[in-house]
């Protein structure tokens, strides 16, 4: 093997995309020491989306600072590159920040509007915007009114609209917004397919997740329907647009921005389509493959764009939880998927062991690779 690309998204849990590309180059080394090996860890646009594009591109790390989801002052980071900023929601609104004071009616994306206006500030004019993983059902209005999007309730009284108090706007002023993205392109990342509202909306498939019990999802769901009056209802049924609590509408209708699946995003800014010219093999993987893991997610992204060259495409998994998916992703471009769970360990046994298992299944997947190519 001349060339080997490993481009993997993290196994949540037990090892992050870094981690997971040093396990399998190590593998790669092994069976063939003088392979090109060349490492892209990814992320769809949630949690460690900075990290690996810092890792994979060697960007700068910008250090920000911003208000989290109650308003607490947190530390955080962007990663810059020329004049593009990837930032993750999930650092200013992440369901992680929350813990147990959980409440998706109240908790707010302005931190997240404060880190892409610092950006802005230090000069950038491209926002590369990572949705996943949030603990906020605002629509994004929280991080509009961080740029300077105004907010008016009956009375004229302004205020920052929260989940649960969407259905008070009676006016959005969008012009001081507007002066303050002139010459900005925000791109969003997302993996979900989701209008604003409705039975496969942004409060009825996620906010039981964020800590809203039956009452508390209508009432979100409710309030969803009165933004949409504000944002246009075919912003509303756009797919993505219930991303991260609503905010891919509000990135549509508010910032004036696109969304983008979060691997496709990913892989043109990496210029993976270069990296694969003469790859001989392309190794991915994530913790937990099913069906999910076809709609726009890493596995699905490089087994497209590899597909387009001819590059045989091996999916590393932690669990195999919808085999019958096995062959669509056969029908996408993916050449094998194969779980590292050999023996049928526990969860908590396969965290633990999840390093030695995706090492011996490497090496077994490259062993049978190493023969095929003597025998051809």
């Amino acid at each position: 093997m001349k060339k080997c690309v490993i481009v993997p998204d993290s196994f949540k849990g037990s090892l992050d995309a870094g981690q997971v590309c040093a396990v399998l180059r190590q593998a790669v080394l092994r069976r063939a020491p003088g392979c090109e090996v060349v490492c892209v860890p990814v992320a769809d646009g949630g949690e460690g989306t900075v990290d690996c594009f810092l890792e994979a591109l060697g960007c700068t790390r910008v250090e920000t600072r911003m208000h989290g989801p109650y308003g607490e002052l947190l530390t955080g980071a962007y990663a810059r590159q020329g004049d593009t900023a990837v930032i993750e929601m999930a650092q200013a609104a992440g369901l992680p920040l929350v813990e147990e004071r959980a409440n998706p009616s109240r908790t707010t994306t302005w931190g997240v509007g404060e880190q892409i206006a610092q950006a802005i500030d230090a000069g950038c004019t491209e926002i590369l915007l990572g949705l996943g993983g949030s603990c906020t059902n605002d629509g994004g209005c929280g991080m509009a009114a961080a740029l300077g999007a105004r907010f008016y309730d009956q009375a004229g009284v302004s205020f920052v609209p929260t989940g649960g108090t969407l259905d008070r706007i009676a006016r959005i002023d969008r012009e001081p917004l507007r002066r303050r993205l002139a010459g900005v392109r925000v791109t969003a990342m997302c993996d979900v397919d989701s209008p604003l509202y409705g039975p496969q909306g942004a409060a009825c498939v996620f906010a039981p997740q964020k800590g809203a019990d039956d009452a508390m999802v209508r009432r979100l769901d409710e309030n969803m329907r009165a933004l949409a009056r504000h944002l246009g209802e075919e912003t509303a049924h756009t797919p993505g647009a219930g991303a991260a609590g609503g905010m891919g509408a509000g990135v549509l209708s508010l910032l004036g921005g696109v969304l983008r699946p979060g691997i496709e995003a990913v892989l043109d800014v990496v210029a993976f389509d270069r990296l694969l010219a003469g790859a001989d093999l392309v190794l991915t993987g994530e913790g937990c493959f099913d069906r999910q893991s076809l709609c726009g997610k890493v596995i699905d992204g490089v087994a497209r764009r590899a597909a387009r060259q001819g590059v045989p495409v091996v999916a590393l998994v932690g669990t195999i939880g919808e085999p019958d998916a096995i062959e669509a992703a056969y029908a996408r471009g993916v050449t094998a998927v194969i779980g590292i769970n050999q023996s049928g360990e526990t969860l908590a046994q396969a965290k633990a062991r999840v390093r030695d298992n995706l090492a011996r299944t490497a090496d077994a997947v490259l062993r049978l690779w190493e023969r095929e190519t003597v025998l051809r």
